[in-house]
């Protein structure tokens, strides 16, 4: 028997919604009266998602990619399935492969089993089959499988999401508080095209609604494409501190990178996240992370959904205030 709620009866399952992009998505699909079943693997650290919708709207359940079992639970009884697990660097267990291939195919047949009727995958810009980076690869496995069992699923593939905490701009403040010089890997040359995260989940929401052409892959990014030397510049820019960029070489860059994963692999995983680069990470930056031309023609965008996105400039200063050299105070100081 389904689910119901007294107001829609709509039930979505959305996995990996405790994280950065979760949380929005999930405080997006409440405003719409969504009844939303929050699968992570750790429910007892989702408790800050309750607040973003009624007394009982919101539910964290325990779900593993790992165990079907656990995911088949999870989508039980749902009318939409929204998975946005995916990691950035692999630790152990936890492969690009494992997570954002096997994982991906879990979910979406664990749906397609179940009776769901719409599924939203969250993929990236660069998904490759044929890239030499493990993480665009595994990203393109995630699509192929969406597909695969479910012909008019949506696919969205943003650039890099920024928000209040978003691993870019927070990372990169952070390291320019504490270091007087920032590399530039590729010499900066590689372009962005930073989306805010609020846009994003408001993609999502029209997923779930209709609001998109069934089966196609959306590119999202910003209103503005900016080069990596760019990007370091606005935020050095926006704490108020000056920094020396270093250009390297993609040939250092890759030893250097591996440097840090010995040091990572060799510490058990204590080495300092904010310092750690990896091989695939360079390999990465070798392409451009901007939304294609054919997405643009085809309305596959923002701007394509009616969507006027957010710039980095009016959101971006509201959260890197912490890093000045006295906060939130920094204009109120005596000359």
């Amino acid at each position: 028997m389904r689910e119901t709620s007294d107001r829609t009866g709509r039930l979505v399952t959305v996995f990996g919604g405790s994280g950065f992009i979760g949380r929005h998505v999930v405080r997006a699909l409440a405003r719409d009266g969504w009844r939303i079943r929050v699968a992570c693997r750790r429910p007892d650290l989702a408790g800050h998602l309750q607040p973003s919708g009624r007394v009982g709207q919101i539910q964290p359940i325990q779900a593993n990619l790992r165990y079907p079992a656990s995911v088949a639970a999870a989508v039980r009884g749902a009318d939409a399935v929204v998975n946005l697990v995916g990691i950035l660097t692999e630790m152990g267990r936890q492969s690009f492969d494992a997570v954002q291939g096997f994982g991906a195919r879990a979910v979406a047949r664990a749906a397609k089993e179940a009776g769901v009727r719409t599924l939203v995958q969250m993929s990236a810009l660069g998904a490759d089959p044929q890239s030499d980076s493990g993480y665009a690869r595994s990203k393109a496995a995630g699509e192929a499988a969406a597909f695969e069992f479910f012909p008019d699923a949506n696919v969205l593939r943003p650039s890099i999401v920024f928000g209040p905490e978003d691993d870019f701009f927070n990372r990169f403040a952070a390291l320019a508080r504490m270091s007087p010089v920032l590399p530039l890997i590729g010499g900066g040359e590689t372009r962005f095209q930073p989306v805010y995260v609020g846009d994003v989940a408001q993609v999502v929401a029209l997923a779930l609604t209709g609001g998109t052409t069934p089966g196609a892959t959306y590119e999202l990014g910003g209103p503005e494409v900016k080069s990596f030397r760019e990007l370091m510049e606005f935020t050095c820019a926006t704490i108020g501190r000056k920094r020396l960029l270093v250009p390297v070489p993609f040939g250092a860059a890759h030893y250097m990178a591996l440097g840090t994963e010995v040091a990572n692999t060799a510490s058990l995983g204590l080495f300092p996240k904010l310092l750690l680069t990896t091989r695939d990470q360079v390999r990465m930056l070798q392409r451009d992370n901007v939304v294609s031309a054919p997405a643009i023609a085809e309305g596959r965008t923002l701007d394509g959904l009616g969507i006027a996105p957010e710039g980095i400039a009016s959101i971006v200063p509201t959260y890197l205030y912490r890093f000045r050299k006295t906060g939130q105070f920094e204009r109120q100081r005596p000359a």
